[in-house]
């Protein structure tokens, strides 16, 4: 793959970063470019790209609100499963339930507008966890869908939210933070990962597919990897993970 087509590639990338409903042909944009570096603006958004002569790509950018991303990619080779490198390293324009997560955004921001996550959002508010997702981090988060939290007995995620079973709500739910930034390429086969929780999740990835094993032997599997965060990444997973306690 020859350096004009990564930068074409990278441009692609860059257009996703605009609104959704503008056409390429009502964004206003100047490129400059020089050999393998290349700068762009385009409605609040600016990017410089660098291709490497591995193929491997940076890409760094800055809104006028703030708002900034950095990410890097390798060629794209197949991983025996239909999925790319490119899939499993997305760092933008990851669609997930019904909107793009963008890696200007911070964890809580990027989960509100997913409506496939409306039950983890609420009850991560009822823990009162929304500022701490919302810090620093960085932070790995393996965000259970409705349907996930549907597979509890019935009636557990209302109880769960009682004010009165605050504690463990927060229990279940920083079971699912590991400190740190891990993207599925860093997640191997027999990894344990320390959550902020404290106990241990098992990491069991074959054939292209991550999953992870909880304290109790459950078994949740990595439906969408890598929605990168300003704050860390995010992978979503369709069943909830419970700790021992």
């Amino acid at each position: 793959m020859n350096k004009h087509l990564l930068s074409t590639f990278a441009l692609a990338a860059v257009f996703s970063l605009g609104t959704a409903t503008a056409s390429l042909a009502q964004s206003k944009m100047s490129t400059k470019s020089d050999g393998e570096k290349t700068k762009t603006k385009e409605d609040g958004m600016a990017s410089k790209t660098k291709m490497g002569d591995d193929g491997k790509m940076k890409m760094k950018g800055k809104a006028d609100d703030g708002g900034k991303m950095k990410s890097k990619t390798k060629p794209t080779t197949d991983m025996g499963n239909g999925m790319s490198n490119a899939s499993m390293g997305s760092s933008e324009g990851v669609m997930v339930g019904g909107s793009m997560m963008v890696a200007s955004k911070d964890i809580v921001d990027n989960a509100v507008n997913s409506t496939d996550h409306t039950t983890l959002v609420s009850a991560v508010k009822a823990a009162g966890l929304v500022e701490t997702l919302k810090g620093a981090g960085p932070f790995t988060v393996f965000a259970p869908t409705n349907a996930a939290f549907d597979k509890l007995p019935a009636g557990t995620v209302n109880t769960l939210v009682m004010p009165e079973n605050k504690a463990k709500l927060t229990t279940i739910l920083t079971y699912h933070v590991v400190p740190g930034r891990y993207t599925a390429a860093d997640l191997k086969d027999g990894q344990m990962l320390t959550t902020v929780q404290g106990e241990m999740l098992t990491v069991v990835a074959k054939g292209g597919t991550v999953m992870l094993r909880d304290a109790k032997g459950g078994m949740a599997t990595v439906t969408i990897p890598n929605i990168i965060d300003s704050n860390g990444v995010t992978h979503v997973v369709d069943t909830v993970l419970m700790p021992s306690k």
